[in-house]
């Protein structure tokens, strides 16, 4: 028996129609990944496609986000084209779920900051350093890259994290990392850097409101979690 094509499902089985009736969260990862892929091939409908990425990737997006054009070009069906389709959308998706809706968004809470480096930080392998800056209406300001690499007392230098702040006139920084494991239970050194920026941010008169440590879907806030 063939392989059924999408022109022949039903039209509220077709991916295209389906999200143009039924919007896009009634679709499944395959069907949303069909759509991005646009076609098939001789043989095989884009459904199918879709389904082979996901095999790939163990049913997970989390894949994609860190994929490249090359790896998925290696499936059969799947041409750099589409791979490149593929890769732009999972980066564009990561974007606007990091992205503040405005650039002066009100920081008020943990969770407010979290929000922010949770989808962008969660997957990354190594751990990254930031700092947000913000106004004395705790209204963001700025991100700031401060290092890259395993984070201790030797990669982040306190001139580094407060002299963007003293720059842009800021009067509150949370810091931000993450931790690679997916734990983001505070270290020694964590709690231990943490204290020294802290020291550092009352001199200058800049208050250090939180550290934020992101693990994989989860965060701790040393502050609200009594670290700090």
């Amino acid at each position: 028996m063939g392989m059924t094509l999408i022109k022949e499902l039903p039209e509220l089985e077709r991916p295209r129609e389906k999200l143009r009736m039924l919007g896009a969260g009634r679709l499944s990862n395959s069907e949303l990944l069909a759509i991005l892929l646009g076609t098939g091939t001789k043989d095989t409908p884009a459904t199918a496609l879709a389904d082979r990425i996901l095999s790939m990737c163990g049913s997970s997006l989390a894949w994609l986000s860190d994929c490249s054009p090359e790896e998925l070009s290696k499936l059969q069906g799947i041409g750099m084209a589409k791979s490149c389709q593929i890769v732009a959308a999972a980066e564009l998706g990561r974007r606007i779920a990091s992205s503040p809706k405005t650039r002066r968004a009100r920081m008020g809470e943990p969770e407010d900051i979290a929000e922010l480096f949770l989808e962008d930080m969660r997957y990354l392998k190594n751990e990254r350093f930031k700092a947000l800056l913000m106004n004395i209406k705790s209204e963001m300001l700025a991100i700031e890259d401060i290092s890259s690499g395993n984070i201790n007392t030797s990669l982040v230098d306190a001139r580094e994290v407060f002299r963007p702040a003293i720059r842009r006139g800021a009067a509150f920084v949370a810091l931000i990392h993450n931790h690679p494991s997916g734990n983001p239970t505070p270290s020694g050194a964590d709690i231990e850097i943490t204290g020294q920026l802290v020291e550092a941010g009352e001199l200058l008169g800049i208050r250090v409101v939180d550290h934020i440590i992101v693990g994989d879907g989860t965060y701790v806030s040393m502050k609200r979690d009594g670290f700090m």
